[in-house]
């Protein structure tokens, strides 16, 4: 019996020299020294500290976020309004405008995350939101394609590091179990702007309608580029985001054929729309944070109203069930949940500091590539029915429920191979988990820490 205890020890401490040695713990952190800090604080003192955390951050990422989401539908929006007719758009034109912003997004989000680390987070985020509102007053003065075209690509050129931020403030603030919750509030954002927006515009289109003269640490790539989840990160979300580019684009067009006006449009249709969307991300938060591990169920059953929703569409007579078909289309606000949710798998399940930023461009690249390619699937012979464009999102999201489903089984694997490993060891879960804090102190990836648990 002491022979094994023996035997432990020297095993523990040999780990812990090894970690010491190649991951070189700052000069001011002892071993042991992340249990005392969280021993040193009581329950209560923690709920306190989270409650303010909440109080001033939370309410802050969700009008930033709101406010810059919002421009993604507001194209859609102009289109309704005449903005195609107002700039002499003709053919596929309007859909470059959002090919573009996608292909400015893709080519300045390298650069842009390298000027995000160099920089300090909030000056970098007020400096990008200040010149990306300026990009948007200007649009209200474009007067042709060319002038939209250059509009539009600043516009991605300016957003592309507005999301990796928040989701390095997410992981640096927030546990890992406190991610999804917290990401999902300020993530509700996107459609409460656009409640917001949606409800402002349809109070200056009617005074408009009214009165006509008024108001209208050095890592190894190649470790990123083994690991199995950077692949599933990537091909998810682009499958995830060909849909999304295709309805954000032309989700009002869509409504045209309801025969609702352009007023009504706003009224019937995205404001209860985004109303559905934000309940429903409240309670999938809700829901994730008292049950752990649920994240990919969720995200797997909210996909099944979206597909549903989109064959409707796509096939149910336009002629009449009018309101059968508007409520065929308010099911693909279940469709949007799980493009969001997949970013809180980065913050929970990517470790490492600078294998965080690789991994959220590496993310954001496959998002301005799948809405790029997205804003094309709807083309202008097709309309007003965009039967082939709905069929196509419909079989995306068949084909991203069975990805999901491989990408969880492959969190599960990983996991249960990580704890036969660690029972092999003799190393009891208790310690696993001290000796997994340690190691994230010494900033080891999650390849690398063979005691990171991944969430799913």
């Amino acid at each position: 019996m002491d022979t094994n205890n023996s035997g432990d020890k020297k095993k523990l401490s040999l780990e812990m020299e090894q970690v010491n040695q190649d991951h070189k713990l700052a000069d001011d952190i002892l071993p042991g020294e992340v249990l005392d800090a969280e021993n040193e604080f009581s329950d209560t003192y923690y709920r306190k500290l989270l409650w303010k955390i909440d109080l001033w951050l939370l309410p802050l990422m969700w009008v930033c976020y709101g406010t810059q989401q919002t421009d993604k539908t507001s194209l859609s929006v102009q289109a309704v309004f005449g903005i195609r007719e107002d700039t002499g758009l003709v053919g596929e034109q309007f859909n470059w405008l959002s090919t573009i912003f996608y292909l400015s997004y893709l080519v300045c989000e390298a650069p842009g995350n390298w000027l995000m680390q160099k920089s300090h987070t909030g000056k970098f985020l007020s400096i990008v939101m200040v010149l990306w509102g300026v990009v948007v007053l200007c649009i209200a003065f474009a007067k042709n394609f060319a002038h939209l075209m250059v509009l539009r690509a600043l516009q991605g050129a300016l957003e592309c590091t507005i999301s990796p931020t928040f989701m390095l403030i997410t992981g640096a603030f927030y546990t890992s179990q406190e991610h999804t919750l917290r990401s999902l509030i300020w993530g509700t954002s996107n459609a409460g702007m656009n409640i917001i927006a949606g409800l402002s515009m349809y109070g200056i289109g009617l005074h408009a309608e009214k009165h006509p003269g008024g108001l209208a640490a050095a890592f190894d790539l190649t470790s990123c580029l083994l690991d199995p989840q950077t692949y599933f990160f990537f091909f998810i979300t682009i499958i995830n985001t060909l849909p999304n580019g295709a309805n954000t684009t032309f989700s009002k067009l869509i409504w045209k054929p309801f025969g609702f006006t352009p007023l009504e449009t706003l009224l019937k249709g995205s404001t209860p729309y985004y109303c559905v969307s934000i309940c429903w991300f409240l309670v999938v938060g809700y829901v994730t944070l008292k049950k752990p591990n649920i994240r990919f169920l969720m995200m797997m059953f909210s996909l099944i109203p979206a597909f549903s929703g989109m064959m409707a569409l796509a096939f149910l007579p336009q002629d009449s069930m009018k309101w059968t078909r508007w409520g065929m289309y308010i099911l693909q606000v279940f469709g949007s949940l799980p493009g969001l949710m997949i970013w809180t798998f980065l913050p929970s399940n990517v470790a490492g500091r600078t294998k965080k930023t690789v991994t959220a461009t590496t993310i954001f690249v496959a998002y301005c590539v799948g809405n790029a390619v997205g804003a094309q699937m709807f083309v202008a012979s097709d309309a007003p029915r965009y039967i082939r464009g709905l069929t196509a999102c419909a079989i995306l999201y068949c084909v991203e429920f069975l990805s999901m489903a491989s990408w969880r089984f492959y969190y599960i694997w990983e996991n249960r191979r990580r704890a036969k490993m660690i029972r092999e060891q003799g190393i009891s879960e208790e310690e696993s988990e001290r000796l997994g804090r340690l190691n994230a102190e010494a900033d080891m990836t999650d390849r690398e820490n063979i005691h990171f648990k991944y969430k799913y």
